[in-house]
């Protein structure tokens, strides 16, 4: 699903609102996650799943073709973990 599918089916069921004003809502939403990741804060929404910043920690290893020992530097991953109800309904659908 792209943005734009998702500003029309939220626009779809909040009929009384133009497309343009659900976009810059998704876009504030959006904008107000990242910030709140880049800031190394856990960002939850009960019902869908939590959102949070892990930090790999720098490692050596081989490079595969060349044999060549390479270190890899520490870097931050986003992580998700689903809400239970999530789960729940992803299953169902798959029956």
């Amino acid at each position: 699903m792209l943005k734009r599918d998702l500003v029309n089916a939220v626009s779809g069921e909040m009929g009384d609102y133009l497309k343009k004003d659900v976009g810059q809502a998704i876009d504030i939403m959006l904008d107000t996650i990242v910030d709140a990741l880049s800031e190394d804060r856990r960002v939850e929404i009960r019902g869908f799943g939590s959102f949070s910043v892990r930090e790999r920690k720098s490692r050596t290893t081989k490079n595969p073709r060349t044999g060549k020992i390479m270190e890899i530097p520490a870097r931050k991953n986003l992580h998700f973990t689903m809400s239970k109800s999530l789960k729940d309904a992803l299953i169902q659908k798959g029956k």
